[in-house]
């Protein structure tokens, strides 16, 4: 059932030490990367169909692409700001093996013809920061990193850089900005498609897992990545487990998976006995599943989409019989709230109007038989209307909580002790 790809050193012991990786594998990629050029690796990656896995999904070949042809100083930055509340899987590998993240820098690196990459971390990561660090150190050392890699004539100068800790710094352009000694506002999409901007200069920005994915893709061929997975989502993904469920940690699964398999075979069925409520699938940036839902969900993008969800970043919230939906909703509302950068009035109002009102319906302060269909009506104001995917993100999960539990808002609006 699980595979082992990115996750093939996870519990080898000092695995993140460069001796002990490269024994096991690490670096070995190398080797076929440099007898190729930078748009045959780009046409591997392309065929293998390989998706981002920080949430949105889209092919990683395709994006490559955007990188214009003509330009000669480019950036690769690496997304490590693993902030998605129910998601934990990015620090896996920073942690056990970073020198397969390391090998996947250096293999895109090659591929968009970018001798500077950087790697954005979260800010409360400190420890894999600092292993992080570490492991950077060992492949300049050892000559994996900086002037002439192992006499292949490629330079790669590879920084972290640690966040100060804002979710909305896990939005590409947000980060970007961020890096660049702005305040973190995600900036205002083109029109057309094209890569990034670090300084002016093309950058392509993805997550620590997708840029890990790549190494096996070079040393093994497309092929080999897409015999796992289905026609549209091939290959595999580290799946989180979080909540209720009596073997929570991370997965390593080809896509097309039934979620009750996982959730059964994997992870033990739900904690003490008790019955499957509902299940966030992807981070709480994903609308919640009902236990109807949970029986007809796969794993992979276009089944989450076909039942009104998204796969997300793969972190799975397993929320068993006893839980209050009002309650888990307060809960991630709250967070949304403190976390909305504040660059656009829905999301900066919105977030807080909700906040306010679900914080009076639990406290039985007071409530106002319209007020959840109010809560419905700030969420329609604040899908699509912002910059970026913040404020729909809120509106998919709150309204998705409310229609699918409707009831239990009901029960709670009534036992306030103001009624208008």
């Amino acid at each position: 059932m699980t595979v082992n790809i990115v996750s093939k050193n996870f519990k080898i012991e000092n695995s993140h030490k460069i001796d002990i990786a490269i024994k096991n594998g690490r670096y070995k990629s190398l080797e076929t990367l440099f007898s190729k050029n930078s748009d045959d690796i780009i046409s591997e990656v392309e065929k293998s169909g390989l998706r981002g896995k920080g949430g949105g999904g889209a092919p990683a070949g395709p994006k490559w692409r955007l990188i214009p042809q003509d330009s000669n100083e480019n950036y690769l930055v690496i997304n490590a700001d693993e902030s998605e509340p129910g998601t934990f899987k990015d620090r896996q590998i920073l942690e056990f093996d970073p020198h397969l993240l390391i090998e996947g820098i250096i293999c895109s690196a090659y591929a968009i013809r970018a001798n500077h990459s950087y790697i954005y971390i979260r800010g409360e990561y400190k420890f894999w920061a600092k292993r992080m660090n570490e492991a950077i150190e060992e492949a300049y050392a050892k000559g994996y990193l900086g002037k002439n890699i192992k006499e292949s004539g490629f330079d790669l100068e590879l920084v972290l850089h640690r966040g100060a800790g804002a979710y909305i710094c896990g939005e590409k352009t947000a980060l970007l900005e961020s890096m660049e000694g702005k305040r973190g506002h995600p900036r205002l999409k083109p029109h057309q498609k094209e890569c990034d901007w670090f300084y002016g200069k093309p950058t392509i920005v993805n997550n620590v897992e997708t840029i890990s994915t790549v190494p096996f893709i070079i040393e093994n061929g497309y092929e080999v990545y897409t015999k796992m997975g289905t026609d549209k989502s091939p290959g595999c993904m580290l799946f989180g487990m979080s909540g209720n469920i009596t073997n929570p940690g991370v997965y390593e699964l080809p896509f097309g998976m039934k979620m009750t398999d996982v959730i059964e075979k994997l992870g033990g069925g739900i904690k003490n006995g008790k019955k499957l409520k509902a299940v966030i699938p992807g981070g709480v940036s994903c609308p919640i599943l009902t236990a109807n839902e949970v029986e007809n969900a796969v794993l992979d993008y276009e089944s989450m989409r076909g039942i009104g969800s998204a796969l997300g970043t793969g972190g799975m919230i397993i929320i068993d019989e006893d839980a209050n939906m009002v309650e888990v909703a307060k809960n991630i509302i709250e967070f949304y709230h403190h976390e909305s950068c504040g660059q656009c009035t829905p999301c900066r109002q919105g977030t807080g109007w909700i906040d306010g009102i679900l914080n009076n319906m639990l406290n039985s302060n007071c409530g106002d038989a319209n007020d959840i269909d109010a809560i419905n009506d700030i969420c329609d104001i604040m899908n699509g209307k912002t910059v970026c995917v913040f404020a729909p993100a809120v509106s998919d999960i709150i309204s998705s909580l409310i229609n699918k539990f409707r009831s239990e808002f009901d029960e709670v609006l009534r036992g306030c002790e103001c009624k208008i």
